[in-house]
């Protein structure tokens, strides 16, 4: 399997040209493909549960919840990580986050670190 070949690294097709809309066409082909990624999820409601179900069982027990991902989405995980602490009362050990690339990767971007394994290594 090639990274480069998942679909999670293709462009969309419907925001190809999004720089050269007017504002109001940017506004309504955001709102269009956001709203399909809630009935993408909705298709998976089974599945979702199980895991929300199975992570529960095992954080219960002492495990931890460990976001870890690339570029925005592994700040994003590193934000939320850090937020279930005063939010909710986590132990800080209890909820890591990590980022490919490093803490650095947090402020500035580490180009191809989500492809290396090198970087994605490095913490």
């Amino acid at each position: 399997m090639e990274i480069k070949n998942l679909t999670t690294e293709q462009r969309n097709p419907a925001t190809m040209h999004i720089d050269s809309m007017s504002t109001i066409d940017m506004v309504k082909t955001i709102n269009e493909e956001d709203q399909k990624v809630a009935v993408a999820v909705g298709t998976q409601d089974d599945k979702i549960a199980r895991a929300i179900d199975e992570a529960t069982k095992r954080y219960s027990k002492g495990g931890r919840l460990i976001y870890i991902g690339a570029g925005t989405s592994g700040r994003l995980g590193v934000l939320d990580a850090a937020e279930l602490v005063p939010t909710y009362g986590i132990k800080p050990e209890r909820a890591i986050g990590l980022i490919a690339g490093g803490k650095g990767a947090m402020y500035v971007a580490v180009e191809g670190a989500e492809d290396s394994q090198d970087l994605a290594k490095k913490i």
